[in-house]
């Protein structure tokens, strides 16, 4: 990933609903990737899972994938 994605595509806001975005932050076995390999700020990587989560609770994005 880049340095920090959020800040260069101007993302303020990490919206559950923009599933493309999430997915980019998700392993191949659709879990959510450690802060280390995304390379996001603390702050943004709070708001990723928390979107991530809501995602999956509305059926946008798998628990589990293979």
């Amino acid at each position: 990933m880049h340095k920090n994605y959020f800040k260069e595509n101007r993302i303020e806001y990490v919206d559950y609903k923009d599933v493309e975005t999430l997915k980019k932050f998700l392993t191949p076995h659709a879990r959510i990737q450690s802060k280390k390999r995304s390379a996001a700020p603390a702050k943004n990587q709070r708001q990723l899972a928390v979107a991530v989560k809501r995602a999956r609770f509305m059926g946008l994005l798998p628990y589990v994938s293979r």
